[in-house]
């Protein structure tokens, strides 16, 4: 089975929260059909934005989206990364998208500050959380119902999981790898990385 990774993006996202998740998706479905001649890749990774033209990621890096929230494939695996997110908590459009995206997902995940995202689309009600140390005070100050643990690098709470800050994204998708593939994929890929991920997790 092969499931589509959807990871939203615009302007002002963070790179790695992008680039994380991305690299690790697209390396282990490299591997699997490398290690199993003939299988199903597990994973097809796209990523989506609200319309169909470059986005200007922090520090300046352009980003062509592969499709606009209009047009995408149906989405298995929805990754919101984090990054300057307060424009978009003032769009109902997208906050609805997500919403719904989400809600027709098989898991729904966040980097950093895209957990404010997630809350701002009603999906981390009662729910555990994490984000980014920094926005861990304004989190709790918006959302002042959702718990944030300070303390780990993801929470996975079954069908909505959120990670810390930047490189925890790594760290979460390769759990996520983990969790649908198998821990051998997921090992792999890290080692394919040269990312110590079961370092990172102590």
């Amino acid at each position: 089975m092969t499931r589509n990774v959807g990871i939203y993006i615009f302007d002002e996202i963070e790179v790695l929260d992008l680039g994380g998740p991305f690299e690790v998706f697209s390396t282990a479905s490299r591997l699997k059909t490398r290690l199993q001649p003939g299988a199903e890749k597990p994973f097809e990774v796209f990523t989506v934005a609200d319309a169909i033209c470059p986005i200007r990621a922090r520090g300046g890096l352009m980003v062509q989206p592969t499709f606009d929230i209009t047009n995408h494939p149906a989405i298995d695996v929805f990754i919101v990364p984090g990054g300057v997110v307060s424009a978009d908590l003032k769009r109902p459009a997208i906050i609805e998208w997500i919403s719904r995206t989400a809600a027709k997902s098989e898991l729904a995940a966040s980097v950093c500050t895209g957990a404010f995202l997630l809350a701002k689309a009603g999906l981390l009600h009662d729910k555990t959380i994490t984000t980014h140390w920094e926005d861990i005070a304004d989190f709790r100050a918006m959302f002042p119902t959702i718990l944030v643990r300070d303390d780990t690098r993801w929470v996975d709470a079954g069908e909505i999981i959120t990670s810390a800050g930047i490189s925890a994204g790594l760290d979460m998708s390769l759990h996520l790898v983990a969790r649908m593939e198998g821990e051998e994929l997921a090992i792999r890929t890290a080692r394919q990385m040269d990312y110590d991920w079961k370092r990172s997790q102590s």
